[in-house]
């Protein structure tokens, strides 16, 4: 162990490689400050409760008071969630969470009753409140409240509702403990004859291994593992899904999916547009699954053969420089404005660069409408990934600063829906700028067998998800009984389509189905495949277009919220109602695809 690399402590990272947290908060005081405005603006509240129907007037008071109160609590919790991240051990940071945690808590209360109060005037009463003048700054907020209107009930059934919520999470919350504490999967050797402990962490590694036999050892262990408590799993998913269902019927949808589409204003056809034009496409994968097997020198391809680079990986050591200055050269189409902000937010202190004791795991961005957008990575100059990862948290933050700038408070907050964009919007341009200028063919294979890989795992695994989903909520919602077999069943035959009918699918796999922790949050995982479809589009028209093409897309990261995901799409230039978007993304999969099996 003496020769172990040992992960340095919080205080031993370099300043300069930390985030600078200043822009939100110069110090812990005054944090403190605004959390005791909080506390103070908690009973500020009541005198607006009952007042919603005296006048527009009252209404646009109430807004102000309350955004003014969101934006400062905005900043609190930002502050406060960051300094929790940096060291997850950090009692002082936890403290300042919890404290603002229970103080947002009781903000919410206080003013939890402006929605009912709006969704309970009358039709002609909200008509007139839409076209006063002095609610024009919140029009469209208060349209997007009132298009629920039709789905909330009375009071009292949904007071009833809201006393369900901590029952509504059992099957979650026993999926999470099952899954993430009480599961043992035993051990596997590794390629150097060591026993290692099989974990959820550790079998993408082993995934990965080169030697076969490992990958399948831990592929067959990992799932008896599943098969061990599959009724348990099955019993947590089918909880899931008729916990949607009542919800669903109790607000009065046709569907879950209609239930999970209308807060976004999404129309079926988007979700049903993605699964049909993939399903088109799914050739193409099985031509790539062909191509991998006769490389990697198979009879035949399993699952447990799909992670494993196909060539050697290209070693290469990228220090933070060289990989800042690498992303800032792919985003050159973006223009001068978005690469000199970027380069001085990556150069300076949007970021908290490298791992340290007890720092979160992953990456993520964090903008908010008074801070920097700031961006933890665990970077590490050996590793290929974390450079697309940093190009894929700069576009969030990018997204977010546009947004910021450009939008009032209440209209800077982009949805999910378009989060995504964004980001591997600038995973496109760097894999299109390292591709053209690869130093050698067999560099250019892998970074293309890189690409390839990210589109199969974003959109046609998403979609094989989504599709999963929306067959069993159907299932149902149509009386048929859930059970551990017809869930398998259904899997299987998801498995057989995406596949395709030369690809061995080993039994065991029939119960990925019981472990995706999305299948919990129904409805989610198609954000992903439109996400990357969008970018794939819109990246292809700003680097074959010009000004007016550079300009739709920086117009689409300036909008935030300020109009419906599906119409900012529509004016970056990419329309999602229609299946041309998913059907040029799988185009290019197919290309890059073409390429690869010339080059290996």
């Amino acid at each position: 162990m003496s020769n172990a690399v040992r992960v340095p402590t919080r205080n031993e990272i370099a300043v300069e490689d930390t985030w600078d947290l200043s822009s939100l908060y110069k110090d812990v005081q005054s944090w403190e400050r605004d959390l005791k405005k909080l506390e103070q603006f908690q009973k500020q509240y009541e005198p607006y409760r009952g007042t919603m129907k005296q006048s527009a007037q009252r209404v646009a008071e109430f807004l102000k008071f309350d955004l003014q109160v969101d934006r400062i609590a905005e900043r609190v919790g930002t502050y406060a969630q960051l300094r929790t991240t940096e060291d997850q051990a950090n009692d002082e940071a936890k403290a300042l969470f919890a404290r603002y945690q229970t103080t947002v808590m009781k903000l919410a209360q206080a003013g939890s009753f402006f929605r009912p109060e709006i969704l309970g005037l009358p039709a002609n009463t909200l008509k007139e409140y839409l076209a006063a003048d002095c609610l024009k700054p919140y029009r469209l907020l208060l349209e997007r409240i009132i298009r629920f209107k039709k789905h909330t009930l009375s009071q009292k059934e949904e007071e009833l509702l809201s006393l369900q919520g901590e029952m509504a999470s059992t099957a979650n919350q026993v999926f999470r403990q099952l899954n993430d504490a009480d599961m043992k999967f035993g051990v596997v050797k590794n390629e150097a004859g060591e026993q290692v402990e099989l974990s959820h962490a550790t079998y993408s590694q082993f995934m990965i291994s080169p030697k076969r036999a490992i990958r399948k050892a831990a592929f067959e262990k990992y799932y008896a593992g599943f098969g061990a408590f599959e009724n348990t799993y099955a019993a947590c998913l089918i909880g899931s899904i008729h916990n949607d269902v009542f919800y669903a019927r109790a607000r009065k949808y046709s569907s879950c999916l209609e239930a999970a589409l209308f807060p976004d204003n999404v129309p079926l056809s988007v979700y049903n547009n993605l699964i049909a034009t993939t399903r088109q496409h799914l050739p193409t994968t099985y031509r790539y699954f062909d191509i991998r097997r006769r490389k990697m020198g198979l009879k035949e391809i399993h699952h447990y053969d799909t992670y494993v680079p196909i060539l050697t990986a290209q070693e290469s050591e990228r220090s933070w420089d060289d990989s800042v200055q690498l992303i800032l050269k792919a985003l050159q189409p973006l223009g001068n404005e978005y690469c000199r902000v970027l380069e001085k937010g990556l150069k300076g202190r949007w970021c908290d660069r490298y791992p340290n004791q007890g720092k979160q795991s992953g990456a993520f961005s964090c903008g908010s409408f008074d801070g920097e957008p700031y961006i933890l990575m665990n970077y590490k100059p050996k590793v290929l990934n974390d450079v697309f990862t940093l190009a894929h948290e700069a576009g969030h933050s990018m997204h977010s600063y546009y947004s910021a700038k450009t939008q009032p408070y209440q209209y800077y907050n982009y949805t999910i829906f378009v989060a995504e964009v964004a980001s591997t919007f600038n995973e496109q341009l760097l894999s299109h700028y390292m591709i053209q200028n690869a130093r050698s063919k067999e560099e250019k294979a892998y970074l293309i067998n890189h690409e390839v890989d990210s589109i199969r795992a974003t959109m046609v695994r998403q979609t094989m998800f989504a599709e999963f989903e929306k067959r069993t909520h159907e299932m149902a919602e149509a009386g048929e009984p859930l059970t551990t077999n017809s869930l398998k069943s259904e899997y299987r035959s998801l498995l057989e389509g995406y596949f395709g009918p030369n690809f061995q699918i080993d039994d065991e796999l029939s119960l990925e189905c019981l472990r995706i922790p999305h299948f919990y949050r129904a409805f989610y995982v198609y954000k992903y495949a439109t996400g990357l479809a969008a970018a794939i589009a819109l990246s292809r028209r700003v680097l074959e277009g010009g000004p007016r093409e550079l300009k739709d897309y920086l117009r689409f990261l300036q909008s935030g919220c300020s109009k419906d995901p599906l119409d900012l799409l529509k004016e970056a230039g990419v329309d999602m109602t229609t299946p041309e978007p998913v059907d040029v993304a799988l185009k290019h999969y197919q290309h890059l695809i073409s390429q690869l099996d010339e080059l290996i």
